[in-house]
């Protein structure tokens, strides 16, 4: 199973966006998440489709079943790699949406959201009122089996959810893994964090990076150390 490292534009604008591709010479795994997409539409994909990158278009989406459904039939238009939803939003909307993706894009990689990278113990028992005898751990399995059973190619989900995920539910199930940071650097607004060396280890599949390739002085060349750490070469 081919692992790859995708780098997160988190950027407010196309123009922004495109002078950071400019430090690339080779084709990349690059994420565009609502922030940039919703800035410059549907114009922004095809630019960076262009320059022969794969993309994640990142919207979690998140809405009754005939809505989401219609939203992914519009997306496939795009010719992205890989989508995500919430799995939150039930069986019938992932079962539904993935279906009309893979009729239309047999290539297209889906995947449901789990826990938020974000999210700690705490807030998921307080703030989302999951009950307090499951752990993040239990949860994410949990909303992993219903993306699995909802034919999803997988989940997002921290690196520290992999091994239960591939034990449960089997290697070929995708586990792309954010909240990836460099011991130098600080955790920001990410609370379940990992390095590229041990998502590696626990089995993570894609590691989605931002900040420590985005804000560096030379980005390519970060993004040539994350990705030598995370593949083990």
């Amino acid at each position: 199973m081919a692992k790859d490292v995708i780098v997160a534009l988190d950027f407010d604008s196309k123009e922004k966006a495109l002078a950071f591709l400019d430090n690339f010479n080779e084709e990349i795994y690059v994420k565009v998440g609502m922030e940039l997409f919703y800035k410059e539409g549907p114009e922004i994909i095809k630019e960076i489709k262009k320059r022969g990158h794969k993309i994640f278009l990142d919207l979690k989406l998140h809405d009754i079943p005939n809505t989401v459904e219609s939203a992914t039939k519009s997306l496939m238009n795009l010719d992205v790699d890989m989508i995500n939803y919430h799995i939150a939003g039930g069986e019938e909307m992932l079962s539904r949406s993935t279906k009309s993706a893979k009729e239309l894009n047999k290539n297209i990689i889906t995947l449901g959201i789990t826990m938020l990278t974000s999210t700690s113990e705490e807030m998921m028992h307080e703030d989302i009122l999951i009950k307090d005898n499951l752990n993040i751990e239990d949860t994410v399995l949990s909303y992993a089996k219903t993306g699995k059973k909802s034919n999803l190619s997988g989940v997002v989900c921290s690196a520290l959810e992999v091994p239960k995920i591939k034990s449960e539910l089997g290697e070929e199930f995708l586990t792309v893994t954010p909240g990836i940071r460099l011991q130098s650097l600080n955790n920001d607004d990410q609370k379940r964090v990992v390095t590229p060396i041990d998502a590696r280890k626990l089995g993570s599949d894609y590691i989605v990076v931002g900040r420590p390739i985005t804000k560096s002085e030379t980005p390519f060349e970060s993004y040539c150390e994350i990705k030598k750490m995370f593949l083990g070469e």
